[in-house]
């Protein structure tokens, strides 16, 4: 099971299921990506999954396809 930037399994992720995503069936990796903000900003911080930032969640969280309530409850926020 490959398990994108924003924590999601790929799998189960919608743009993969519907076939929108930008890097096919290799999944969401942190890189420089146009399609991504999620992953280049993983890239950027040189992490590979947002839970590891510190910012965790952030307003770029609210564009992955995890629910940003479902985010905060992760880290206690709710």
């Amino acid at each position: 099971m490959k398990i994108g930037v924003c924590g999601i399994a790929c799998e189960k992720c919608p743009k993969m299921t519907k076939g929108n995503c930008p890097n096919g069936d290799k999944g969401c990796t942190p890189k420089e990506n146009k399609f991504c903000k999620v992953a280049t900003c993983a890239y950027q911080k040189e992490i590979k999954l947002c839970f590891e930032c510190n910012d965790f969640p952030c307003e770029l969280t609210k564009q992955s396809p995890i629910s940003y309530g479902y985010c905060l409850y992760l880290v206690g926020k709710v």
